[in-house]
């Protein structure tokens, strides 16, 4: 026997926005279920089973609509045929519909209904087509917003906390915007209140009956984006020094910036918010590096910001199929490995790309990075020593051809056995589970460290560091160096 659910909407809210199609199903169908009644036709199935306890059990709207969607199922499997109603239209804002229509288990029918939309239409006096309005869901107006500035009908501001997130959502609000709630259309009780976005959650008590309608904005929702978008477009057509930048020439200030928000990153202090604002900026510098290059490439005609946002947030979604897939993943060591695994799959399908297990390594990357990940990939093939030993060793043969090559004044072939070296030192770090990188780093900021205190000693003893001996200087190092130890 098919598992059958006939799915009915039960109007916006007056009994005769009803229709007779739906009065047929109520009639006919005896297992009966209604999403909530708090609605004011949900009277007319006085027996049919509701999901208001969901609502007060479960933590998310997600939660709350598979769950309804798993007994759904489970009840058509077991009856063969159930009614499930819904308040308003079927196909509007309704996510338990939604996920029950592409529920293989069973087989839907919706019937057509009334929507609060007809309602809202006609107490507006517009023709939703011919006016462009744009649908949006209250629980998601700062994503679904974003770049829009109207008019928008605003669906699911059920409660004050909605209406208070949309109002905070435009930042760039003087207050005095024009906006219209619609509250109970159709009812005795019904209200249209033309208010302004200052006042729009303090007009009424909003319920799931209630609608907020915008008219226009001075400019787009999310707006501080937009304007830093229209920033370096206005710069790129009026500023001589913009006009003549190419991706080529910005490199060099790309990489600035990003060792500007590392020394930012570096410097915060977790008990001084103070802090924070050194990193905001650096933040701010790097933001725009990718606002330029993406404003060059608009302007060419070739891509834009959303284009790269889009592309980051489907490669990060392909990569954690731990959070949104099938995977299992346990610990950070599980992530890392599920991680290589789908950059290594995503570079076997890339036509476009060499089929060389180097492929996607930036050689502009710095130094230490690129030696670490080349010397990585060939691991995966298991190119690699079997533990450090090895590393320890290779060190210590690079050594003694660097000494060599030294020794013969051979300035091409030193400057080669050097590079072996460091390569092998890299090699090292990466088997012990050390970062090269950090590791330098740490090395060089502990050495500069010390020396400002060599140098803090000179001028304390007035003694000049250009002239000072060899001997001098050991010797202020070496002091340098236990008040640093004594320190740490």
């Amino acid at each position: 026997m098919t598992a059958q659910i006939v799915i009915v909407g039960l109007g916006p809210g007056p009994r005769d926005t009803v229709t007779d199609a739906t009065l047929q199903a109520i009639a006919r169908i005896k297992t009966q279920f209604i999403r909530t009644r708090r609605h004011p036709t949900a009277d007319l199935m006085p027996t049919a089973t509701s999901f208001d306890d969901l609502y007060e059990t479960l933590d998310t709207f997600d939660e709350v609509y598979s769950a309804i969607t798993e007994q759904l199922v489970a009840s058509a499997i077991e009856h063969g045929e159930i009614l499930y109603a819904v308040p308003g239209s079927p196909l509007i804002l309704e996510s338990s519909v939604a996920a029950l229509r592409t529920d293989a288990r069973v087989t839907v029918s919706v019937l057509p209904a009334m929507s609060f939309l007809d309602l809202a239409w006609e107490t507006l006096g517009i023709d939703p087509v011919n006016a462009g309005v744009r649908l949006i869901d209250g629980h998601r107006f700062a994503i679904e917003a974003a770049g829009e500035r109207g008019p928008l009908l605003v669906a699911q501001t059920h409660a004050d906390w909605v209406l208070s997130d949309v109002k905070l959502a435009f930042d760039a609000a003087i207050g005095n915007e024009p906006v219209v709630l619609l509250h109970h259309l159709g009812l005795p009780d019904q209200r249209v209140e033309h208010t302004t976005w200052q006042e729009l959650d303090r007009v009424l008590p909003p319920d799931h009956l209630t609608t907020l309608y915008i008219p226009q904005l001075a400019q787009p929702i999310a707006g501080e984006m937009v304007k830093l978008h229209q920033l370096a477009r206005t710069l790129r057509e009026q500023c001589p020094w913009d006009i003549e930048q190419t991706h080529d020439s910005l490199i060099k200030h790309l990489l600035e910036e990003a060792y500007e928000v590392v020394d930012a990153i570096q410097q915060l202090d977790a008990d001084n918010p103070d802090t924070d604002e050194a990193l905001i900026e650096e933040l701010g510098d790097l933001l725009y590096q990718v606002e330029f290059h993406s404003t060059i490439a608009e302007q060419q005609g070739r891509f834009t910001l959303a284009d790269v946002a889009r592309s980051i947030h489907d490669k990060l979604v392909r990569r954690h199929p731990h959070v949104f897939g099938d995977t299992v993943a346990t610990s950070a060591d599980d992530v890392v490995g599920t991680w290589d695994a789908v950059k290594r799959e995503e570079r076997k399908n890339n036509d476009k790309k060499s089929d060389s297990i180097f492929s996607g390594v930036a050689k502009a990357s710095p130094a230490l990075s690129y030696a670490t990940k080349i010397q990585k990939r060939a691991a995966d093939v298991g190119f690699d020593w079997p533990n450090a030993a090895g590393a320890f060793e290779k060190i210590a043969e690079e050594s003694q051809e660097l000494l060599e090559a030294s020794a013969l004044n051979d300035d091409k072939a030193a400057s080669m056995e050097l590079g072996d070296l460091l390569f092998s030192v890299v090699n090292l770090a990466r088997h012990l589970g050390h970062d090269a990188e950090s590791a330098l780093r740490l090395a060089s900021d502990k050495f500069r460290a010390r020396f400002e205190i060599v140098e803090t000693l000179a001028a304390q003893r007035n003694i000049d560091l250009q002239t000072a001996t060899l001997e001098l200087l050991d010797s202020l190092w070496d002091e340098a160096k236990a008040f640093t130890t004594i320190s740490e």
